[in-house]
């Protein structure tokens, strides 16, 4: 009974009516606008599990980093997947071996024995600095992807819930010409069956949008905290391996 009442209580809403009395035009509308909000929240879930568990992994990694030497998380091999700033540091000690050209110590077992003792040239160093502008690049980029999918489900669902309306709107004046008389009971079957476009559009575009922007927020302070982590990286490479003889 109790379930009977919740169905009820729903058609009286208007919702199911209004979807009974929906076009073919207006209900296939309906249904893009239902795959634009099923993708919309696929990305919502992913890009909140991504920036968390990077912000975690990151944390992990800083903390480890700051404990010691800044060469030893790479001389022991150590792991942070899904942190972008432990991405910049690998960059950036690969390509400080490859100038050294020491390719053994890429894969060798004790690239310990070398690494502290490295010195390098200015061009060298700026070689590095250029491998981890590269990594910060495709860092930013792997922080953004998707999102251009929740910026079009939120600008471009309203227009499409529009257009179902104005769609179903000239069909129903459309009938009201092919009756020959205008009513209420004539308009109002067809003006409801456009208007759940509407509604279903700033369904999908509203939490989009929110999402949207409080996720750019995050990514912007991702960011700003991986370029201040680079060049915090730079001044440290510079110290600890730029050769300052003659």
């Amino acid at each position: 009974m109790e379930s009977f009442d919740l169905v009820n209580c729903f058609a009286a809403g208007g919702l199911v009516y209004a979807f009974e009395k929906a076009t073919l035009a207006s209900k296939l509308i309906l249904f893009l606008l239902l795959l634009a909000s099923s993708l919309s929240w696929t990305v919502i879930f992913v890009k909140f599990g991504q920036l968390r568990f990077a912000r975690r992994q990151t944390q992990r990694f800083l903390e480890r980093l700051r404990c010691g030497s800044w060469d030893r998380p790479y001389v022991n091999r150590e792991r942070f997947p899904g942190s972008p700033e432990h991405a910049v540091y690998a960059a950036a000690f690969r390509e400080l071996l490859r100038q050294a050209h020491l390719p053994s110590l890429l894969g060798g077992s004790s690239p310990e024995k070398l690494l502290p003792d490295l010195l390098m040239k200015g061009p060298a160093i700026k070689a590095v600095q250029g491998a981890i502008e590269r990594e910060l690049g495709i860092q930013a980029l792997v922080l953004e992807e998707q999102m251009v999918l929740l910026a079009t489900a939120a600008s471009g669902a309203p227009f499409l819930g529009l257009l179902g309306t104005v769609w179903g709107v000239m069909d129903a004046f459309s009938d009201i010409a092919i009756v020959g008389k205008a009513s209420l009971a004539t308009m109002a079957p067809g003006v409801s069956g456009s208007l759940i476009c509407t509604v279903t559009g700033l369904l999908v575009a509203i939490p989009a949008l929110f999402a949207y922007n409080f996720l750019v927020a995050t990514i912007r302070s991702h960011l700003i905290r991986m370029e201040n982590f680079a060049a915090e990286l730079q001044s440290e490479l510079e110290r600890s391996f730029l050769e300052t003889g003659p």
